[in-house]
Order: C-alpha cells, then structure tokens, then sequence
C-alpha cells in the first residue's frame, strides 16, 4: 500500500524521520477500538495495540490515538500485528467536548482536509446547528462544505440554500439527493487521491447513504427515520476511515446529538466575519456591542446591514466559549498541582534511601 494513497505528505515525513532509524514504521489509524487499533500500513492493514509506555504517557483522551492519526509502529511481522509507540503531530484535528459535565476535549477524527457538515433538508434543519458545525470545523484546520441532503423532499430549496448561505460566508453550500442523483458531481471536487474528509452531522441525516453511494457499495448499515421529526438511530456506531474508488479518503462518524464547543477563538472568527468586519469600525477596541457610543454593530443592526438574531447568537457563542476556557484553565491548574504532587512524593521517598 502506498503511504501517499493514504494521506502521507512532507509534513508527516519531516517529523518521522528520526523514528526510521529504530527500524519502525508510519501508518495510518482506520478504527480506533478501546484496547486496539486497525492501521493501514505499507504492507497493508494490520491489528495494532499501545506500548505500554505510550499508554502510561497518556494523561488526557485528547493524548490518545484516534482515527485518522498517523502513528509510529513497531511491526510484529510474524503475527501480522503491530505496536504503537507515538502519535506523529496533527496537521488538524476536529473535537468538541465531551458531553456531560466533565471539561475534557473528545477528538471525532484527525488529519483532515475537508468536513463535509451534512444537513437534512428535513426537520433535521437547523441553522443554529450549522453554526456550531462551522465554528469547529475553521477550529480544526479543516475546509468546511454544508451538504444539504435530501434535496428531492425539499419544496423550497432555493429559500433555505439562502438562508445557509447568509450564515456560511464563502463555504460551499451543495444540495444534494442520493435518491435522484441531484448535485452529486459536485462533490467529485474534494475526493481527490490522499485527500481525507469526514462526514459530521446529526443521525438520520444521510450520512451513511451518502459513504454507501460514495463507496459504490454498502459498507454502512443504513435506517428509516421517525416521519414526524427525521430523528434517525445512531446506524454508524463507530468512526471508520474508508478508501474510495476515487482514491479519496472518508471518516463516517456517528451522529452527535450534542455539539458542545471546546475550543473555538479563531472558527468563532471565521464564522461570523460579517459581525468582527463591522466590530472593527467601534470606536473603542473592548465593545461588546450592546449599548456602548459609537458601536458599529448596533450601528448596522439598525439600518438592517444585521440581523439582531445573528447577533444574539454570535454573542451565546462567545460567552460559551469563555466558560469552557475558563472550565479548561481550572482543570489545567488542578492537573498541575496533582504532577507536582507526585514529583514531590517520589522526592521524599527517594530521600529516605540516601
């Protein structure tokens, strides 16, 4: 298997280099599993477990492997097996928190080139949803594309395919069907040989239809969604990274119920320029944009330039994100403490036998 065919770039070969001359080799996570691993290698795809130094070295999920991570292997050829030592830096990475009330960031999928956000054209409908999608997406270091599935049950898709629009500046907004065939050669574009894309989205939205058309086979179980609400089951019920006939790469994921931010300065940016673009004519740096003189924002809410929705939402957003990087700063500083903790205890222990 050839490792370009699979993702490799300049990138990942400057950072492994020192690791060849230990006799080890990259390759490339497809399923990531509680205790093992399916890894796409040179000489082909092979069942993988961690070091159990790595394993110790591993503080916070964040430092575990995921799918889509390229990762440093100790190949066991006479078992077809493989362990892993080290994850090689991320060129991106796409993660939100963890849902409930532990601040802890959960990684969905790594190294991608392209989020295909995909939107049902149903009740699934949800602008504030694509927002949030959005948000993580410009975070992660990916492109994002809004897919807006099921096209052909749409009967005012010019209307929400502007509403979309107005909220995603500059992202490309494709309808598609997979029913009738409508807007899928627009996608031939992002799956391209090496380039990995990953399908986020609620359930039921059509994302495994969507890897089953792609794949010209069906790889993913696939079923109906309640009429009254297009909530659909979780059919996908782990992330898989998959090899097209294109050459392309694609990461199905499991539908998110929750989409809760963890990290989000700059996509919150990105995502509503419109609103930092105005901010900028404030005339003091520190607005907040509610009843300070001479905001620009309120400004252009006033003659209609902005909506006051997008407004009261870009606003949510932030404070959101002021509380998870607070949260993150408290249990960063408790972390902290517990290392220095053990340092000190193995200090004094060790003084005992001086």
């Amino acid at each position: 298997m050839n490792l370009n065919s699979i993702g490799w770039s300049n990138f990942f070969a400057a950072t492994f280099s020192p690791h060849a001359a230990q006799g080890r080799v990259p390759g490339r996570v497809t399923i990531a599993h509680r205790d093992r691993y399916q890894v796409y290698t040179e000489q082909g795809e092979i069942t993988a477990t961690l070091s159990g130094t790595f394993r110790h070295q591993c503080a916070e999920m964040q430092d575990m492997v995921a799918v889509g991570d390229w990762v440093i292997l100790q190949m066991q050829p006479e078992q077809s097996t493989g362990i892993i030592h080290a994850v090689l830096p991320r060129r991106s990475k796409f993660s939100r928190k963890l849902s409930g009330a532990i601040t802890q960031e959960q990684i969905i999928a790594t190294n991608l080139d392209t989020v295909f956000i995909v939107c049902g054209l149903d009740y699934d409908f949800n602008l504030n949803r694509i927002e949030r999608y959005l948000i993580l997406t410009w975070e992660s270091g990916a492109s994002p594309v809004i897919i807006l599935s099921k096209a052909d049950l749409c009967p005012d898709l010019a209307t929400k395919i502007a509403a979309v629009e107005a909220i995603a500046l500059g992202v490309p907004v494709l309808p598609i069907s997979v029913t009738t065939q409508q807007g899928l050669d627009q996608l031939q574009t992002y799956l391209q040989p090496g380039q990995t894309i990953a399908l986020l989205g609620s359930s039921g939205v059509g994302k495994s239809t969507l890897t089953n058309y792609l794949m010209g086979t069906t790889v993913q179980a696939v079923q109906a969604v309640r009429q009254h609400d297009s909530k659909g089951r979780h059919t996908t019920t782990h992330r898989e990274l998959l090899r097209l006939p294109s050459g392309a790469l694609i990461i199905d994921t499991p539908g998110m119920r929750e989409l809760q931010l963890w990290s989000g300065d700059v996509g919150l940016g990105d995502t509503f320029a419109d609103i930092e673009k105005i901010g900028q004519r404030c005339r003091f740096r520190d607005c907040h944009h509610q009843a300070e003189p001479g905001c620009a924002v309120q400004a252009a809410i006033a003659i209609g330039e902005l909506q006051p929705e997008r407004l009261q939402h870009y606003q949510k957003l932030q404070r959101e994100l002021d509380y998870i990087n607070q949260k993150q700063d408290q249990r960063a500083s408790l972390n902290s403490k517990a290392r220095w903790k053990k340092i000190h205890k193995a200090m004094r222990q060790s003084s005992k036998y001086d």
